[in-house]
């Protein structure tokens, strides 16, 4: 199981995320509200502003305050060191 860091000291699976996505889209903060009030909603921003909304493949979503760029690229680099393929 590769692990990523997601800010803060948290770690998430790698293989179990669905997508990154940024959290300004009104569909988002809907999507957001209601996995709230499901009690499915993980905040590991550390109350610092949400930069991202990690949707786990668990129905789980998760908010981040790394941007999506960050949490892809440390993602594409988890994915070069299992592969040990260096794409340009």
């Amino acid at each position: 199981m590769k692990l990523i860091g997601i800010g803060f000291g948290n770690l998430v699976s790698a293989e179990r995320i669905i997508s990154i996505v940024s959290p300004e889209s009104a569909p988002i903060k809907r999507m957001i509200q209601d996995v709230r009030e499901r009690g499915a909603l993980i905040d590991a921003s550390f109350g610092r502003s949400t930069k991202s909304v990690l949707i786990m493949d668990s129905g789980n979503v998760i908010l981040s305050a790394l941007t999506p760029e960050t949490l892809g690229v440390r993602l594409d680099e988890t994915y070069r060191e299992d592969t040990g393929k260096d794409e340009a």
